[in-house]
């Protein structure tokens, strides 16, 4: 898909501004410039309440769902946060058997989102 990074960089703005309501401590990262770090890595949003990261999320796309992709979240979900991957709906399968494959099935929780266009 061509305008993946397009698509990643509106889900996280989205989900920052949505998920505000639920945590009083929401920091983004987004490309190029990241500075939001958590225990030396920079996820796509750091969930936090009263001081405490309570959870990591990461923003997948299409093509960025890969195996190697798979070992980075093997490395986020042994940080000490709950790790939440957002996925395009279509990938949710494809998303959870590569969860099952890495161990992390346990690990991890995955929301999907779809954007949907109604023409006349």
């Amino acid at each position: 898909m061509p305008n993946e990074k397009l698509i990643h960089d509106w889900m996280v703005s989205y989900l920052k501004d949505r998920l505000s309501r639920d945590y009083n401590d929401v920091r983004a990262n987004s490309e190029p410039e990241k500075k939001n770090e958590f225990n030396g890595y920079y996820p796509d949003l750091i969930l936090g309440n009263h001081g405490l990261v309570l959870a990591i999320m990461e923003v997948e796309t299409e093509g960025s769902i890969t195996p190697e992709k798979a070992d980075e979240w093997k490395k986020l979900s042994g940080l000490g946060a709950k790790l939440v991957l957002m996925v395009p709906k279509t990938s949710k399968a494809k998303v959870i058997d590569l969860l099952w494959k890495k161990g992390l099935a346990d690990k991890t929780s995955v929301g999907s989102y779809e954007i949907a266009v109604s023409m006349p």
